[in-house]
């Protein structure tokens, strides 16, 4: 592949800088092979970027300047994303080493320096260019990935089933279910209603995106999405938080927020528990000021959660689950919708039953074992079967391989008597194992790939199931070629019925290798739990975890510690925000190393950070070590800290109690000189008071 040039005489360069002398320079250097563009001053360059951006294949840009300098113009670029679109050249006789790495750190490309060499102007102003045109090169390419690959709707919809199931207590179905019912009530309303707008593509649109409706619970706690019982008003208000929640992921798109998809899956995610009568949320829009698209999946949505097993509920029959809808049980709907659910339902409800391939799979095999058993029926006085049975036989094997392999899932069968279990072919591809194997649970092939412990586990819980209730399922991490894989292994156990009573004989089951859905369900959990610079628990994080530690042991003695760092603004005045990125990543370390593993640290903001942890005995001499901890400088650059440290004899002071009183000693120590820290002890008599300050002189006198 040829490596992409930029087209010089098509391509124009901004010169910004406020002596004509040097415009006129660098205009004549490079003015044969550009369009050339002159500003006199860093606003006037602003309003250029603003109006004819696009335009501007390359800026070069002077330092310093009069009212807005070279710098505050890359500050502009950074707010409005230009500088990620047009590649800027600082040139000025400044040699700072401060100021230039201040400009890199704002998104400078290059820099040259008065006075100019025509030669080196012309090539570093060329290589900038190729070097940009290369990279556009491979970000469309990047980019048309990435959309070819989010154009497979299947993908999409088994993504989304399998967050579902990880987050939520409902099935992974429901996403499935509420996308079919949306397509075939949007059908419907098309056909009544004779409205052109509805063509299928936009029908299509609308149901793949009804996909995302719930994506916002992956921001409730799983304690509240899962919780059997009655959610209370508090819980309540969190859940109904999931839509604005979900809508912002989406609007905050960086690429893609403009996409039809996107913006109907927005509408649909924001807006369908919204009411008719205006009693539903977030913003009680009311009638026609609901989008057709969110009234639609809040039909289907109150339809599925109403025939589908909840962890706080039993399904409702079909028939019932419409009629309390029709009567307004479940929210006000417009009439029409309602008109249109009420014509489709028998079709609603044969398509709802053909959840998955999966299901198909279960579905034909069962007829092709009834199938069987009434030919084996009908050729009693005949023991060998006929060609024309044969055939028959052969076409119902084939057609349930067929569906087996395209459903993408490990499908097997075991006889307890004699003990042998069958995988389809995709097994065999997928994980490498034989089509048929005696003795399983013994096979050392099957321990390698799913672990002995997997093995017992499946083996105890299918012979602990009933007749009644035989379903198990659960994840666990197996091994592929070398490499550790999760997997989500559902089974049934089969049972036959005795005059001794019933006996196991067997099962049936899928695995579903669902490692990379995992993957991002930990990154996603990570991102909403972790603070993105230092890696450290962010603030919401840590408050829980501490909360849960204090409730689990009201009578043990915790220290929490707020730090500090002292003059932090001056590491990104003089060395840039790059450098005090890194001063604040390796405070973030120092604390760490200065803890154990089991205490809590996080970054509470900016420079701030907090540690909470559970002691015996006197907590002074621990909390002076840990601000020694601290060395004085990082690469040249002075390091202090201020701390605000309370502690507590009682587990039952709340929280919020301790962390204020802690916030208010950093202050007072910041408001003492710094350097150094305050604590004061905590119990049922708040005046009992005890304060231990270290000042920085202090500190430099015990060093010294």
């Amino acid at each position: 592949m040829s490596e992409p040039q930029p087209k010089r005489a098509s391509q124009t360069i901004l010169i910004v800088d406020d002596v004509p002398m040097n415009r006129a320079m660098l205009a004549d250097m490079l003015g044969d092979e550009y369009n050339i563009i002159e500003a006199e001053t860093g606003a006037e360059a602003v309003a250029i970027m603003q109006s004819r951006g696009d335009e501007i294949s390359l800026m070069l840009l002077d330092i310093v300047m009069p009212e807005m300098d070279g710098l505050e113009v890359l500050a502009i670029m950074n707010q409005h994303g230009h500088i990620h679109e047009t590649p800027v050249i600082m040139v000025s006789a400044e040699t700072k080493t401060s100021v230039i790495e201040r400009a890199y750190a704002l998104g400078a490309t290059d820099f040259i320096s008065r006075p100019f060499d025509a030669s080196i102007v012309r090539r570093r102003v060329l290589n900038t260019l190729m070097l940009y045109a290369k990279q556009k090169t491979l970000v469309q390419m990047v980019e048309d990935q990435i959309y070819e690959r989010e154009k497979s709707v299947s993908l999409m919809v088994s993504i989304l089933s399998q967050i579902v199931e990880f987050r939520n207590g409902e099935s992974g179905l429901h996403v499935l279910h509420v996308n079919t019912m949306t397509e075939l009530l949007l059908q419907q309303v098309a056909k009544k209603s004779g409205r052109t707008d509805l063509t299928p593509e936009v029908i299509s649109r609308i149901a793949i995106a009804s996909s995302l409706h719930d994506i916002g619970k992956i921001a409730i706690p799983e304690e509240i999405l899962n919780k059997p019982g009655r959610l209370t008003d508090e819980e309540f208000a969190l859940m109904k938080t999931h839509s604005a929640v979900g809508s912002e992921m989406l609007k905050n798109l960086p690429n893609y927020h403009h996409e039809p998809m996107v913006q109907t899956a927005y509408e649909i995610c924001r807006w369908h528990h919204e009411r008719y009568d205006g009693r539903g949320y977030p913003d009680g829009l009311k009638g026609d000021e609901i989008p057709l698209s969110a009234q639609v999946v809040a039909l289907a949505d109150v339809y599925d959660a109403l025939t589908s097993v909840r962890v706080y509920k039993d399904a409702i029959p079909h028939e019932e689950a419409i009629q309390m809808i029709v009567n307004g049980e479940c929210g006000a709907f417009d009439p029409f919708l309602l008109e249109c659910m009420t014509d489709i339902q028998a079709d609603l409800r044969e398509q709802l039953s053909v959840s998955s391939l999966s299901d198909h799979v279960i579905r034909e095999s069962k007829r092709v074992s009834e199938h069987a058993s009434q030919i084996a029926h009908e050729a009693t006085d005949d023991p060998m079967p006929s060609n024309r049975t044969l055939e028959m036989l052969e076409h119902e094997r084939t057609k349930f391989d067929f569906y087996a392999t395209m459903s993408n899932e490990v499908l097997f069968e075991y006889t307890e008597d004699p003990p042998i279990a069958v995988f389809n072919d995709w097994s065999t591809n997928k994980l490498g194992l034989p089509e048929v194997v005696a003795n399983p649970y013994e096979s050392e092939q099957l321990k390698e790939v799913f672990g002995e412990d997997n093995l017992e586990k499946l083996s105890t819980m299918l012979r602990a199931t009933t007749p009644d209730a035989p379903i198990v399922q659960f994840d666990m991490k197996g091994t592929v070629r070398g490499e550790p894989r999760w997997f989500n292994i559902a089974a049934r156990a089969m049972w036959t019925e005795t005059k001794d009573g019933f006996k196991y004989q067997g099962s049936i089951g899928k695995i579903v290798d669902v490692h990379e859905n995992r993957k991002r369900m930990t990154a996603l959990e990570e991102r909403a739990t972790h603070d993105s610079l230092t890696g450290l628990t962010n603030h919401d994080f840590a408050r829980k975890l501490i909360r849960e530690r204090m409730e689990a042991n009201p009578e043990g003695k915790f220290v929490l510690m707020i730090i500090d760092m002292d003059h932090f603004k001056e590491a990104n005045d003089t060395r840039g925000h790059m450098f005090g990125d890194k001063v604040l990543i390796q405070l973030a370390k120092w604390l760490r190393d200065s803890v154990r593993d089991s205490d809590v640290v996080a970054r509470v903001g900016g420079d701030e950070f907090l540690i909470c942890m559970e002691v015996e005995g006197d907590p002074a001499p621990l909390i002076e070590r840990i601000y020694k901890s601290i060395p004085n400088e990082y690469d040249g650059f002075p390091v202090s800290i201020s701390m605000g440290v309370a502690s507590v004899e009682d587990g039952n002071i709340p929280y919020d109690v301790l962390f204020n009183q802690a916030d208010i000693l950093l202050y007072e120590m910041k408001n003492s000189g710094r350097g150094g820290y305050v604590h004061k002890a905590l119990d049922h008599a708040p005046d009992i008071r005890e304060v231990s300050t270290l000042s920085a002189i202090d500190s430099n006198e015990e060093e010294a």
